[in-house]
């Protein structure tokens, strides 16, 4: 296994992270724990050992889901960030929050039990609309932390 870093953090930028191992065991859980923990039908979630992951800003909060797991999030913003069975010395980072989702390539499905029956049938789906003039219209008041680490957030006082 190759030391590839990873960076990642919440929307807000209230909290950043870094990852000094790639990421291993890359998988969509579908279980109801995942769905409510995300607001999604699925949780993208991979691994890391806790000795190389640190959090490089702010503070994680954390919410018990069970008596074996905690959920991290940020307290700012929601942004879900991370899965810690407590009784491992490993992590599970939430893909969507890393600054390069696309890098890590999720390689199985668990929870399949509860996961949405049409799911599959939106695979193949064309857009109904062009969402490219909302975005546009949006672009210049996006608040988002940018995907990759700053000396300080915000840059700015935007209120």
């Amino acid at each position: 296994m190759s030391d590839e870093a990873s960076t990642g953090g919440c929307q807000c930028g209230a909290v950043r992270y870094r990852i000094d191992i790639t990421l291993e065991n890359a998988h969509v859980c579908h279980c109801r724990m995942c769905q409510k923990a995300s607001g999604n039908y699925f949780l993208p979630l991979a691994r890391a050992p806790k000795a190389k992951f640190a959090v490089t800003r702010g503070e994680v909060s954390w919410f018990r889901s069970s008596d074996l797991v905690r959920r991290g999030f940020c307290r700012d913003c929601g942004t879900p960030l991370l899965f810690d069975v407590l009784d491992r010395n490993t992590v599970n980072v939430v893909l969507g929050a890393l600054d390069e989702p696309a890098a890590v390539k999720p390689t199985f499905q668990c929870g399949l039990r509860t996961k949405m029956p049409w799911f599959d049938e939106i695979d193949s789906s064309e857009p109904s609309t062009d969402e490219s003039e909302w975005y546009a219209a949006i672009a210049p008041s996006i608040h988002q932390h940018p995907d990759h680490d700053t000396a300080t957030w915000p840059l700015e006082d935007r209120s």
